[in-house]
């Protein structure tokens, strides 16, 4: 479908890939990889049209309609549906023809443009944006409301239900997560997964990554490489590629060695001249292997401070909110020292406002905030970036915090967050996100808190940054409080979570996975009490009890086949995951990589590959079994 010969993109003097070649097939979910600016997102503007190859070219197949989401989304006077359903260009137009029709008399042209609009799926349009938004964190009521009335970030999400929203083959999508909660996380996954086109993506998020991609596409010193697998399975193949390299490299360095001593030794003699020249021709044809090299640059620590309190802060029968109307009620929390929590919750259910409340920017409505004698809080803002001073450079930054620390101490430490030599007198202002974001993390760390508060501190950041602040949380000594739809970085940090929902905050007993359930099991009671209120009044008498009654019971004994079925896969799956894992953790050990166990690793790598083919067959048959068994569910449900 997408195939890339000898393709060779360049910005300015800069190559950002040379001589690819290789093909993408239809169907395929690709996670598109690399360090910043190293070409991704030029590749979405090849691929777009937007940008012409250097040399070589890029074939996509013919009528392929490409979708991809727009940089950013204008403050229009536009409904939300409205701007949704206008994605659909085909449709709009059918819509406005009908319209002109109409408005002629022309009957048989009506008619033609009706079959023409049912062919479009276009009588369906109007439910299935509203599921997307719905999907996407929007209320109900919020549907018709205009796209002015919502913050930047909100209008990305509206932005990202367009893109889904228009008919395609090839959907191109960069940073599709860094706007949504982690509950809007799920649901786009699951969408994905269904998506029944090629896929292209651009991604900082490994979990989200591991979700939805079947093959890893990886930028890297100009060179495109197509691995098979989400993203678990790129690293544990480029680490091994990594140390077959090293092994190589260290090898024809060690003969070169033996090369040059023969010269060396006998370059002068007349009976070994003929020799030592053949051997320095062998060295000039000599391909060159470069060594192996450690992905991330990235490796810093957060410091806390030397006094603590027990407990740092509590919130006592608080009511927290705004002066104009209350978010939660009756919270009753403490964080002792130590204490990792993530905060659950959808997007305006309050978790911003209980950050704000302990920080003690935003004072409870009723209650009391009792902060220890030693707390000493460290806050990165959802909108952290917004703060920075842009004509300003991280080392002035870091000296207004501190104006008695000595240059090196803050060059040293600006260094940790890969601002190395001339770097930290960069102006801000021509900062990328992500650097920008990796000065605004440097800055809290700066003031060694003993309480960290952070709200969506991986918006922005890539892979390799991510990686080392999980690092960096994991040896942090202090508090630790985190909102992120970055479910490897909380994985990686927390050790418990507090659930924001409803008005209420009271902890989670569980992990991601049992949030996971418990946000299904909300939305079917959802479903089921929008159609309770739908049902007639006093239908609820003693007859229609028995009629539920039966009703549950043909709809238990009709689906006992698909339960069973999905239960059966399930356990299989568990079995081939933890086969998996057992064959993963031997990989992981950095003495199977000796040349005397080759035929081991060999045998794991095999092994690694028919049980991840295995994994991924159990899925998707897992899959298929749950979404047929929840269609027909909710055929029998509302058919009763």
């Amino acid at each position: 479908m997408i195939a890339f010969r000898q393709l060779a993109l360049q910005r300015g003097t800069r190559r950002l890939i040379e001589d690819a070649d290789l093909m993408l097939h239809e169907g395929h979910k690709v996670g598109l990889i690399g360090a910043n600016g190293a070409g991704k997102s030029s590749l979405f503007a090849l691929l777009r049209g937007e940008l012409s190859a250097d040399a070589g070219s890029v074939e996509i197949a013919g009528g392929k309609r490409i979708a991809h989401m727009a940089q950013e989304v204008s403050a229009i006077d536009r409904a939300l549906v409205e701007f949704v359903l206008d994605g659909d260009v085909a449709l709009r137009e059918a819509e406005r023809a009908l319209s002109d029709a109409q408005r002629a008399g022309d009957m048989a042209r009506e008619a033609e443009l009706h079959g023409q609009i049912e062919a479009l799926d276009g009588y369906t349009a109007r439910a299935r944006a509203e599921q997307l938004l719905a999907g996407l964190g929007f209320a109900q009521q919020d549907l018709y409301r205009p796209l002015a009335d919502f913050s930047g970030g909100w209008r990305m999400r509206v932005g990202l239900a367009r893109t889904l929203f228009t008919p395609s083959e090839i959907l191109l999508l960069d940073e599709p997560t860094n706007h949504l909660d982690l509950d809007a996380l799920v649901w786009l996954e699951q969408w994905l997964t269904r998506y029944p086109g090629t896929l292209m993506l651009i991604s900082h998020d490994r979990d989200f990554l591991d979700a939805v991609c079947d093959h890893i596409l990886h930028i890297d010193q100009g060179r495109l490489t197509l691995y098979r697998g989400h993203y678990s399975a790129f690293e544990r193949a480029r680490a091994e590629r990594q140390a077959q390299q090293q092994a190589q490299f260290e090898k024809q360095q060690a003969r070169r060695a033996e090369i040059e001593s023969f010269v060396a030794r006998f370059r002068a003699k007349a009976t070994k001249a003929r020799q030592a020249q053949s051997r320095l021709k062998m060295l000039e044809r000599m391909e060159n292997i470069a060594a192996a090299r450690a992905d991330s640059p990235f490796r810093f620590r957060l410091p806390c401070a030397d006094k603590t309190s027990s407990p740092l802060l509590s919130l006592n029968q608080a009511t927290l909110g705004y002066p104009e109307r209350a978010i939660l009620e009756g919270v009753n929390v403490s964080l002792l020292p130590g204490e990792r929590i993530g905060l659950l919750g959808p997007n305006g259910a309050g978790k911003s406002t209980l950050i704000k409340t302990l920080i003690g920017e935003l004072p409870p409505r009723e209650g009391e905030r009792v902060a220890g004698e030693n707390l000493a809080v460290g806050y990165f803002a959802q909108h952290q970036l917004e703060y920075l001073d842009l004509h300003a450079t991280p080392f002035t930054h870091v000296q207004r915090l501190s104006p008695s620390a000595s240059d090196q101490s803050i060059r040293d430490f600006l260094g940790g967050f890969g601002f190395r030599g001339d770097d930290a007198f960069g102006d801000v202002a021509l900062f990328s996100g992500g650097e920008k974001a990796r000065l605004a993390l440097a800055l809290v760390a700066w003031e060694k808190p003993n309480l960290m508060l952070l709200d969506e501190p991986t918006n922005h950041l890539d892979l390799d940054m991510r990686e080392a602040l999980a690092e960096a949380l994991a040896e942090y000594e202090g508090a630790v409080v985190i909102v992120s739809h970055d479910r490897h970085l909380l994985r990686a940090t927390v050790d418990g979570f507090w659930r924001v929902v409803d008005g209420r905050v009271e902890p989670f007993d569980g992990d991601l996975d049992d949030y996971h359930q418990w946000l299904k099991q909300r939305e079917a009671a959802s479903r089921q009490a929008a159609r309770e209120e739908k049902r007639p009044a006093g239908s609820g008498d003693s007859g229609d009890r028995k009629a539920a009654r039966r009703a549950a019971a043909e709809l238990r004994e009709r689906t006992k086949p698909l339960r069973r079925e999905r239960d059966t896969l399930e356990k299989k799956l568990e079995k081939a995951q933890a086969t998996l894992s057992g064959i993963e953790t031997q990989l992981a050990d950095p003495e199977l990589y000796d040349a005397a166990r080759k035929d081991e690793l060999t045998r794991l790598v095999r092994e690694q590959g028919e049980c991840q083919a295995e994994v991924e067959s159990l899925e998707s048959e897992w899959l298929k079994a749950e979404e047929a068994l929840e269609a027909l569910e909710a055929e029998l449900s509302a058919a009763t």
